[in-house]
């Protein structure tokens, strides 16, 4: 149960879920990466949640533009949800402010752009609190 869902929006964001994994793995977490699009697949983000929602304590959500991922996943879901913003056309400011803008109730933890490292190691931190 201590497993990380890593769910990308796009193929173009494994660079940042790279960062991700490589910290996960030296760590010895185990993790598994879904690409799914929030806008392009809802039936298929929808089942998966529903799906694997005993096989994850924590949802990391990497994704550019809208970056509407990690909150449609936090909207789904009592999981912890940390969202990373991906770099594109205005630097990841749009993906960074539609995910630190989520309404309440809504709750979606959020580290800087392209930053999976540290969406990683909060993953870390929140499984630490989770043990007995």
């Amino acid at each position: 149960m201590n497993k990380v869902a890593i769910i990308v929006g796009s193929k173009s964001d494994q660079a940042v879920a790279d960062r991700a994994i490589k910290v996960l793995e030296a760590h010895d977490i185990p993790y598994e990466v879904r690409v799914i699009s929030a806008h392009r697949n809802p039936e298929e983000l929808d089942r998966y949640l529903k799906e694997n929602s005993d096989s994850f304590a924590v949802i990391i959500a990497i994704a550019g533009l809208s970056a509407a991922l990690p909150g449609v996943i936090a909207s789904k879901t009592e999981k912890p949800v940390i969202g990373v913003p991906v770099s594109g056309k205005l630097m990841g400011m749009d993906a960074l402010l539609s995910m630190v803008q989520m309404p309440s109730g809504v709750p979606v933890g959020v580290v800087g752009i392209d930053n999976g490292e540290n969406a990683a190691l909060l993953a870390l931190r929140i499984l630490k609190v989770k043990e007995p």
